[in-house]
Parts: C-alpha cells; sequence; structure tokens
C-alpha cells in the first residue's frame, strides 16, 4: 500500500483538518507530500500540537511567504511541477497570489488541483461565508440525526464534516490520477466539506422523501430493543445490533430467554416488558465480562470503547495500531511500512528546492529558511 503512490508529487497548501487528512491518506499510500508552510507556520501547530501531529506525519516542509515575490516564484515552481495540488483558502485567495488553477495549467496541463472549501467555489450566496464542522453538520441534516431523548441535537466530539471531507478530496483526487493516467488529462477538483456529508445523508433523504420518517431505517436508528445501546452494571455501555434473527436468536438462546426470540423488533422504550428485561440483563455484568462475551458470542455485540482504550483492544492491536517512538498510532490498514513523525517546520527545505527544482539528488537532513 505505502508505494502505490511512490513518484507522485503532492504540493500541499491546506491547513487545519480536511486538507492535511487527505494529504495524510495520500503520504501514506507513498505520495511525497510537501506541506507549503507560512512563516508562522500551519496554524494546527500553535491550535493544538496533537492535531498537526496527527495529521501532518510523512510530510515534508517547507516555509513560504506567499506575499512576498520570491516565495510566489518558487510555489509557483514547485506547482508547475507537481502531480496534485491542494489548497484550503478562502475562494480567490490562490488567483491573487498567482497560484490558481488556471495559471498553473498553462505550465503544468496533467496537475490535478483541488480546492477544498465550505461550500464550494462559486456557490452563490455562500462561498464567501466562513464556517466551521458543525455549521456544516447543521446545514446537510446530520445534526438533526444525532439527537437525545429530549430531541436535542448532541454536540459531536469527532469533527465529521472535516475528516469526511478530506476522504471525500482523498477519493476524487486519486479517481483524477487514474484519470490522467488513462487520459493524459488533470482536472481541477471543486470539493466542499457539504459535499460528503450531503451525500452520506442520502438513504435518510430518500425515506424522508417516501414516508416522511426523519430518522433514517427505523429498524437501525436505536428504536428497537434488538438494535440498541444498553447500560452496563459498571455504567458502561455496550452495543447490540442483532438485526437478523439469526443472531437475535443466538442472543436470546444464550441469556437462556428464548421467550424473548419472537420479540424481537419491540420498541426499545420504557414501559415495554421485553426492553425492560433486556436492560436489566446488560445491567448484570459490567462491560469486561461483556467484552469477553462478545469475542465468543456471533450475536453483533460489541463494547463501546473509550478513545484511551483502543491500543489495547485485540482488533486494533492487529489491524492498524502502528508504533512509532514507542507510542501507538492509528492509522489505515495495512499499516505502512516506514511512518515517519511530522516535520519541524521548513524541515526540509534545501532537499525540497534541489529535488523539485534543480532535479538535485535527496539528502538527509535539512534547513530552515
Amino acid at each position: 500500500m505505502d508505494k502505490m503512490l511512490k513518484g507522485i508529487r503532492v504540493l500541499d497548501f491546506s491547513r487545519y483538518l480536511p486538507g492535511p487528512y487527505a494529504t495524510l491518506r495520500l503520504a501514506e499510500k507513498g505520495a511525497d507530500v510537501v506541506l507549503a508552510e507560512p512563516p508562522a507556520g500551519e496554524p494546527s501547530r500553535s491550535l493544538n500540537s496533537a492535531v498537526f501531529e496527527a495529521n501532518n506525519r510523512m510530510k515534508r516542509s517547507i516555509t513560504l511567504n506567499l506575499k512576498k515575490e520570491q516565495d510566489q516564484r518558487t510555489a509557483f515552481d514547485m506547482a508547475s511541477k507537481a502531480d496534485v495540488i491542494v489548497e484550503s483558502y478562502r475562494p480567490g485567495v490562490m488567483e491573487r497570489l498567482g497560484l490558481g488553477y488556471k495559471k498553473v495549467k498553462r505550465l503544468n496541463q496533467k496537475v490535478v488541483y483541488c480546492s477544498i472549501s465550505g461550500y464550494g467555489q462559486e456557490t452563490k450566496g455562500m462561498s464567501h461565508l466562513a464556517s466551521h464542522d458543525l455549521n456544516y453538520m447543521a446545514l446537510t441534516g446530520m445534526l438533526s440525526q444525532l439527537k437525545d431523548e429530549h430531541g436535542k441535537p448532541v454536540h459531536p466530539s469527532v469533527q465529521i464534516a472535516d475528516f469526511l471531507g478530506g476522504l471525500t478530496a482523498s477519493e476524487v483526487i486519486l479517481a483524477a490520477l487514474v484519470h490522467r493516467f488513462r487520459t493524459g488529462e488533470g482536472a481541477y477538483l471543486d470539493v466542499a466539506l457539504t459535499d460528503g456529508l450531503y451525500a452520506m445523508m442520502n438513504t435518510n433523504y430518500a425515506i424522508s422523501k417516501e414516508n416522511g420518517a426523519h430518522k433514517g431505517i427505523k429498524e437501525i436508528s436505536g428504536e428497537k430493543v434488538c438494535y440498541h445501546l444498553y447500560e452496563t452494571m459498571d455504567k458502561r455501555y455496550v452495543a447490540l445490533a442483532a438485526l437478523e434473527p439469526k443472531f437475535w436468536r443466538a442472543f436470546c438462546e444464550f441469556a437462556g430467554r428464548k421467550d424473548w426470540i419472537n420479540h424481537q423488533f419491540v420498541r426499545a422504550k420504557k414501559g415495554f416488558t421485553i426492553y425492560e428485561q433486556v436492560s436489566a440483563y446488560f445491567l448484570s455484568k459490567p462491560l469486561e465480562e461483556w467484552m469477553e462475551i462478545s469475542l465468543q458470542l456471533d450475536c453483533c455485540l460489541t463494547p463501546v470503547m473509550e478513545i484511551g482504550e483502543l491500543d489495547q483492544y485485540p482488533l486494533w492491536k492487529q489491524r492498524a495500531m502502528a508504533i512509532r517512538n514507542g507510542s501507538q498510532l492509528a492509522t489505515m490498514y495495512p499499516v505502512p511500512g516506514k511512518i515517519s513523525e511530522a516535520p519541524k517546520q521548513g524541515e526540509h527545505q534545501t532537499d525540497i528546492v534541489n529535488e523539485w527544482l534543480h532535479q538535485g539528488v535527496h539528502t538527509t537532513g535539512g534547513d530552515k529558511r
């Protein structure tokens, strides 16, 4: 996997989460991703160092002041040799800096140029508006699907729009590269963070239009006893998703309650006897015991894990947890053969200029400018 994009040069002007996450996905597949940082550094360095470290590993860094003519020329020269360019400035900024797609394309016909923004480059009335993850989730209907028992939208602690936007960007970049290899043509990609979320609501939207239901597929919306989150003895939670009859039967037989089998789709609500009995059953054991059961009993049962516990769970130990300097990293599977740390600002300045602009030989180390 980490050699699939070997030789592909990616020039990354993006900031914070969506763009860096997209180019991280490319770096993990072997692309040479160069992070073009402003003199003050990529903003997430000062916002939260963990955010920067997590999303910019396996990349190299060059410092460019795009307000200065000399650095603009350097950036343009690099853009003319890049396979992929990713930027996340507000619409129109790259054009004002002399790095817009049309200008770059004159010298680099095959470039795949990806602009990531909140609402798209030319969406009337909205393309200029500032927004963040929570706004995108609100506008696409995603937040309306995440409500507590009182009907209040739950504030997510993971940036779904940002990360899904990054995945959307990496997906269309890879598709554009395939197209280029087949036809020799480059592409301009206008990726709005709302695009991925809106497309993700496809099924829920269709159901709403069909029958007026606003919570998607009712059997898996948490309203049925067979597909629900249950509290354990130690105030933790497990996820039971026994949607198919054979899995529900396996669960009921394990519990010694064959009388539950014919009540798979009873409402998961207080006052319904079966639901209260199943709830009491889960309350009879601590999470650790349910975890052991879930690894033996084939009934779609899993513990609700906390982030700090993931490195102890068998799946992630075997599949996608990489070790770097004694600590574990969450990566895509299969784990890349080499995982370098996020670069220091401008760490690879000389190497990058030599390789990209002067066709020099790669040397170890670099220097800051």
